[in-house]
């Protein structure tokens, strides 16, 4: 049999063996939703996405019938200023076959500061990426195309019903309340024991491709968390997102899946596959001798309905489709005549906390370190067409949402949310020293936002349509990764 074939019977075979739980019960989304100044629940994406589907005669793509994804949403409207967030808790296709896939989004939707003009922004969450450097790396402490690189995409599956010789690997999601304190709302979402394969991945923007042949390797992480803090200041026109993430360390380790030839690693050592101890090197003294580095990949995308948006750093570099450092500064978006309408700040909080379990295995005590963050062509990532089919696929349908919102972005919104390859920026955020330990950070974006409040009911109803949007983006990215488990002949057909 092909070697492409294994990994979906090896997956499917965990599945098959794990204990499955239930879904939440999830919530259902009303238009008067919208109306409030605020809301958070857990929505069916696949229940509400069929019954707006049928609602406005619709059809929807075959092969989706008894999928269920939960997405914890919540959303904030105050002082013309409207954000949408939405994280994925779970999926699951069958009714009892379930994953947990880490995907975050927020959209924004605001009048500009200095001239009243509509925005649309969108940011994304898209994996996390290890990387190993080379003698021919091209940014120290970054992965880039000259380096090896491993997409490392979070499954969730529970993989205690393999047996004593593997850990119990149940993976859990933790909704972290909307709360507010006068002008700030805060809120999030934790990922728990998250299992993930890592795939050598190549982001040449001539030729991007992956391995997906077999896996290079299964890890489990502590956690995966994203919380974010919203700060509205209408009087001074602005309103601040900190978005702060933690990467549990990594606790069990599995390199070389074929089967019958894996190896395991954990804090104690390094294990065959029936449990005997090959030596006392741990997973962390792996990672270090291999020169491990951790990084995360986000893009962001925004549209304007007279005006095209560029984004540059301070001293004016346009970091669309470019390679460009930007740790010790930000990352400003612009309408074509100069109006600024946003910016993520990476030089003010470039520093992360490193926690080292091997003296301090209760991580009560961190280090710190300077992360570096740089930009990358979209094309690197956009143009890997097999390890993100279905997401740039569906992401087709983000205009037909758009057109309900604002018809005069639905062209532009065509060539520029729909595409990836168009975001107005990719961008990396590396964490050189690494270890396999626990990492913390959190940079800042601002919107700059109309100082007087927008609250006529026509927008209100619009901001109900944005839903859908998020969701789709929410979701893409998790269709993307079962698709890779699957054979070829097997894969549902593309939306229409």
């Amino acid at each position: 049999m092909k070697n492409k074939n294994l990994l979906g019977i090896l997956l499917a075979s965990i599945a098959l063996m794990s204990v499955m739980a239930p879904l939440a019960s999830a919530e259902t989304l009303v238009k008067t939703d919208f109306e409030q100044e605020s809301f958070a629940k857990t929505v069916d994406y696949f229940d509400y996405a069929r019954a707006y589907a049928t609602l406005h005669g619709i059809p929807t793509p075959a092969g989706f019938e008894n999928w269920h994804a939960n997405m914890y949403m919540t959303y904030v409207n105050n002082s013309g200023f409207k954000l949408l967030y939405a994280g994925l808790e779970d999926i699951t296709t069958d009714g009892s076959t379930y994953l947990r896939i880490p995907m975050q989004s927020f959209i924004m939707h605001y009048k500009t500061n200095e001239n009243n003009r509509d925005v649309i922004l969108a940011s994304t969450f898209l994996m996390l990426m290890a990387f190993n450097e080379t003698g021919a790396s091209l940014y120290a402490d970054s992965p880039d195309r000259n380096d090896v690189l491993y997409a490392s995409f979070s499954l969730g599956f529970d993989l205690s019903g393999l047996g004593e010789t593997l850990p119990v690997l149940n993976s859990k999601t933790e909704n972290i309340p909307l709360t507010r304190s006068g002008n700030e709302w805060s809120w999030g979402m934790k990922y728990t024991n998250l299992t993930a394969l890592w795939w050598r991945t190549w982001v040449d923007p001539n030729n991007p491709h992956f391995d997906n042949s077999w896996p290079l390797a299964l890890t489990v992480y502590d956690e995966l968390t994203f919380t974010y803090k919203l700060t509205i200041d209408s009087s001074a026109g602005t309103a601040t997102l900190k978005e702060s993430h933690v990467i549990g360390r990594m606790r069990h380790l599995f390199v070389g899946l074929i089967p019958l030839l894996w190896v395991y690693y954990n804090s104690t050592g390094n294990y065959g596959m029936l449990g005997r101890k090959i030596s006392d090197e741990t997973i962390y003294d792996y990672i270090q001798n291999n020169n491990l580095k951790m990084s995360i990949v986000n893009f962001q995308t925004s549209i304007m309905a007279d005006h095209e948006t560029h984004s540059a750093t301070p001293s004016g570099q346009d970091v669309t489709n470019a390679e460009v450092a930007v740790t010790d500064t930000s990352i400003a978006t612009y309408a074509d005549d100069g109006e600024k309408i946003f910016n993520a700040d990476f030089g003010t909080k470039k520093t992360y906390k490193l926690y080292n379990y091997i003296p301090d295995s209760v991580e009560s005590v961190s280090n710190t370190y300077d992360s570096t963050v740089r930009t990358a062509p979209a094309s690197g990532f956009a143009g890997n067409v097999g390890l993100f089919a279905y997401h740039i696929g569906l992401m087709k349908f983000l205009p037909l949402v758009v057109v309900h919102m604002y018809p005069g972005l639905f062209a532009k919104a065509k060539g520029t949310i729909a595409n990836m390859s168009r975001a107005n920026y990719f961008y990396l955020i590396a964490y050189p020293e690494y270890g396999g330990y626990k990492v913390e950070h959190d940079p800042t974006f601002t919107a700059y936002i109309a100082a007087a409040p927008s609250t006529s009911p026509s927008q209100l109803t619009g901001a109900g349509i944005i839903i859908i949007a998020i969701i789709i983006a929410v979701v893409v990215t998790c269709v993307a990764v079962i698709a890779l488990m699957r054979k070829p002949e097997q894969l549902p057909p593309p939306p229409p």
